[in-house]
């Protein structure tokens, strides 16, 4: 294995040699080990790794049946900082050796293109919980003003607010009835947020504070190995292309973007999300 490669001691790592008095600690390679097992399988939690050196049969194999508790994995992730930088930097060195990183460069950046679509299209549970009590804040309002109308002595003009009234609180009781229909589909996408209008653009926060656009995130990767293409790359539409390069040549309102950061006469892929 690789971590059984390395030279631990020569990495600075701490417990390498035990101590000549007391009960041995842990090795450092069994700590790493874990520290690689969580990192791949996105257990960060010290406590979530200690459990799953007591459960999971994987785990029990990789460290020898040894099950070191919480506050040692922890500790170890930061007495050994830099010891854990130089295992990183030492596994780059290993991944050029075999060939399967290149010296190519790669650039990659994003930006956020506005949709065609209302932000008050757009439902998250937030914006349907902030709705509804904007909804039946309204609601209590105009029962509240009919009470008060009850009380008064019967005119025209009181009849006729009272009939608005009712035709108002009519529309909220239907805008209520909508808004627990667009919940469901909220609440049952992967991603709990809908576009009525348009379903694939969603919610994105802006550098502006308190500011947001309904719309797409275009991520945008060059490299500096492979030839242009003649082509829109796979995914993006021949429709979208002829956009997608004159945003990258900085040629939209608004983009700002350098040709040298995005260029073009390589081979681009466009992924938006």
């Amino acid at each position: 294995m690789f971590v059984d490669t390395l030279d631990l001691a020569e990495m600075s790592f701490e417990g390498v040699e035990p101590a000549a008095t007391g009960r041995p600690s842990y090795h450092p390679s069994v700590l790493l080990k874990q520290y690689i097992y969580g990192y791949l399988n996105r257990v960060q939690s010290s406590r979530r790794l200690e459990r799953e050196a007591g459960r999971n049969v994987e785990v029990m194999w990789l460290l020898g049946r040894l099950a070191p508790d919480h506050k040692t994995i922890a500790d170890f992730r930061k007495d050994d900082g830099l010891a854990l930088r130089k295992v990183c930097a030492r596994f780059v060195e290993l991944c050029r050796e075999m060939g399967l990183l290149t010296t190519a460069s790669v650039a990659i950046d994003g930006s956020k293109f506005k949709a065609v679509h209302n932000r008050d299209r757009n439902f998250t549970r937030a914006k349907v919980e902030r709705r509804r009590a904007q909804l039946e804040e309204s609601v209590a309002r105009y029962l509240s003003q009919l009470d008060t109308a009850d009380r008064q002595e019967p005119t025209e003009a009181l009849a006729a607010k009272v009939t608005r009234l009712t035709e108002k609180l009519t529309k909220l009781k239907e805008e209520l009835g909508k808004l627990t229909v667009y919940e469901k589909q909220m609440l049952a996408s992967p991603d709990q947020q809908i576009s009525l209008t348009d379903p694939d653009s969603r919610s994105m926060a802006t550098s502006g504070r308190g500011s947001g656009v309904v719309g797409y995130n275009v991520q945008v990767a060059v490299d500096t190995e492979h030839h242009p293409s003649s082509s829109p790359p796979a995914g993006v539409s021949s429709s979208a292309w002829p956009r997608c390069v004159a945003y990258c040549r900085g040629r939209l309102p608004g983009s700002n973007r350098s040709p040298a950061r995005c260029d073009l006469s390589q081979r681009t892929v466009f992924s938006m999300s």
